[in-house]
Parts: structure tokens; C-alpha cells; sequence
């Protein structure tokens, strides 16, 4: 039997919650079964190749210091390090995001940090429910080992705890704040995607970005999103002001026609990068796993088109690859 999405049992309605599912206040809806055929039976995807490693040796990262370390794991997945704190963003360690063990997207490249080498953590961000992004297998792992505190947005918590019961989990709606300890706190914010785990669950559980206040000058981690007319930027930009980091996911965009409302492309990721205003940007969600038919190392490429059609430093925007370290 698949893991669910949490329930909606009791919750109050909102603006993004109809006493059921959530939705996106004035956004796309997902696309459906009918258009999912289309799109698979369309037979486009290029072909990936088995392996595709990175040229960046794993690394093996010190206990949190003072200035921030963001090392990259692989598709959704950083170790982000400050104010003596340890913190991961949508940890999969898996060889698969898949529900199942032996079928669906596999690695083509290992964790840019191997799993023991991990140094204690302190607090783990989950975004949303998708099996790329929530993988219980690796929080469980987590737990195990350290007690992290685990923050995610409504409903996945029973998600987690229907894997492991003695998991506690923060669950916070778009706009909680949650404090993290040593003047770090982090606020789910609002992004536009949607999220499932089986056939009959669709959108019964949340999906947030997340902003962390008080490691250098803010960092913004996306989860997924699609560009929704720049809204997700330009409410962070206006909310927390022009962080000095953001992460956000360049790949897992093609067909157009069928991904535009959930993930961005390079070209959406360059606008939002601009909308906003941040210093630095680090692209992720590709390159690990196929989802979509665009080739391994078309986010790369246009990405570096995209930066050069909107006049930005490629400097500023990089496409990272597993292993590798940005530090302010």
C-alpha cells in the first residue's frame, strides 16, 4: 500500500483551502490523467544516459561555523550551514524517487554527500510531498540518527508519521514561523505547485518555500514552483526583502505545455532570480533524476542563454552539480 498525504481532517477553511484539498489562490490548477497521456504517449523525452557524474568530489563538510556553506547533495537536496546550525532541504538519499524500490526515476549520479559523512543535523525542510522532495526513507534515517527538527507545510506530517509514528513534526501553513534556535528561524512561504503521493490524495497536503532568517543575509529555498507571473518572488522580495541567497529549481520543464504551471525553466528561474533581487542564485532540480523530457544537460545550457538574454551576471546564477560548495 502507498503512503498517503496527510488528512484535512478538521482544518479550517482558507483562501487556499477549500475544507478538502488546497489549491492556488488565482493560479493554474495541475494538469490531469487525460493530459499526463497525452503527454507520456507522446514518446519526446531524450534519452538520459545510466551515469552522469559530477565533476565535484563528494564532500565531506565541518560541523556549522559562523559564515554560511551551502553544499549541494543532489536534486532538491543542500546542506546549508551557519550560526552553528546544520540544515537540510528535502533530504533524498534514495537510489530512486519512486514509491517503489525496483521502478521509477533512478540516480544517475550518488548524493553529493555520502549519508555518513553528514555532520550532526539540526533541523530538516521538507517543501512538499512529491516522492523527489519527501523521501521517508532518508528522514527516517535522519531521525534515527540525529533528532532533527523536521518542519513541513500541512498535512505532510501525516505523511511522515504514517512511516513513523515517533517522528514529530512541525507543521506550518504558508506564513509560519518557526524559530530554529542560535537567532535562526525559518517561514514557509507561499509558492505555486501542488502535491500527491498516490492516485486519490491529490492536494491533500500543502506545498511552501521556505525563507531563513539569520544566516548571512537570508536564503530562499524555492521546493517547486512554477512562475506564476513572478508572484512567488516578488511576495518574498516585498515580505523579506532582497535575500542574499536563493535556491531555485532550473530543470524538469519540458513539454511547456504541460509543466509551465508547476516547474519553471531557466528563463522563469532567470526572471525570478531578478524579481527577487537577490545577490547570489544556486539552480537545482535537475540532472539527478528524470523526470521530464528535456535532455541531462539542457538546464545548464539554457540557463546560460537565459542569463545572457536578460543581461545577469552567469556568475551570479549557477547551475550546480553534486559536491559542490558556494560559501559567502
Amino acid at each position: 500500500m502507498l503512503p498517503a498525504c496527510g488528512t484535512a481532517a478538521q482544518r479550517p477553511v482558507t483562501g487556499h483551502f477549500n475544507g478538502a484539498t488546497f489549491f492556488n489562490p488565482d493560479g493554474a490548477p495541475p494538469r490531469g490523467f487525460l493530459d499526463l497521456a497525452r503527454w507520456k504517449l507522446a514518446g519526446e523525452a531524450r534519452d538520459w544516459p545510466d551515469s552522469y557524474p559530477s565533476p565535484f568530489a563528494p564532500d565531506r563538510p565541518p560541523r556549522a561555523a559562523g559564515p554560511l556553506r551551502v553544499s549541494f547533495v543532489g536534486h532538491a537536496s543542500f546542506l546549508i550551514q551557519g550560526g552553528g546550525l546544520n540544515i537540510l532541504t528535502d533530504p533524498v538519499w534514495s537510489e530512486r524517487a519512486s514509491p517503489l524500490s525496483f521502478a521509477g526515476p533512478k540516480r544517475v549520479n550518488p548524493p553529493g554527500i555520502a549519508f555518513e559523512n553528514l555532520p550532526p543535523i539540526d533541523a530538516v525542510l521538507v517543501s512538499h510531498g512529491h516522492y523527489d522532495h519527501l523521501d521517508l526513507e532518508t528522514l527516517d534515517r535522519l531521525w534515527r540518527r540525529d533528532r532533527p527538527r523536521i518542519v513541513a507545510p500541512l498535512g505532510n506530517d501525516a505523511t511522515i508519521q504514517s512511516h513513523r509514528a515517533d517522528i514529530p513534526v512541525t507543521a506550518v501553513d504558508w506564513g509560519g514561523v518557526v524559530p530554529l534556535g542560535h537567532g535562526v528561524e525559518v517561514v514557509a512561504v507561499q509558492v505555486h505547485h501542488w502535491s500527491a503521493r498516490g492516485i486519490f490524495d491529490r492536494n491533500a497536503a500543502l506545498w511552501c518555500g521556505f525563507v531563513l532568517r539569520g544566516l548571512g543575509d537570508g536564503v530562499f529555498f524555492a521546493g517547486d514552483t512554477g512562475f506564476d507571473q513572478g508572484q512567488p518572488f516578488m511576495r518574498v522580495a516585498r515580505q523579506h526583502g532582497a535575500v542574499g541567497l536563493a535556491l531555485l529549481p532550473i530543470g524538469a520543464y519540458e513539454p511547456r505545455w504541460f509543466m509551465a504551471s508547476q516547474h519553471m525553466d531557466p528563463a522563469d528561474a532567470v526572471h525570478g532570480f531578478n524579481l527577487l533581487g537577490a545577490r547570489q542564485a544556486l539552480g537545482y532540480h535537475w540532472g539527478t533524476f528524470q523526470l521530464t523530457d528535456e535532455a541531462v544537460d539542457a538546464p545548464p545550457a539554457d540557463l546560460a542563454l537565459a542569463l545572457n538574454g536578460q543581461a545577469t551576471d552567469p556568475g551570479r546564477f549557477l547551475a550546480v552539480r553534486p559536491g559542490q560548495v558556494w560559501s559567502a
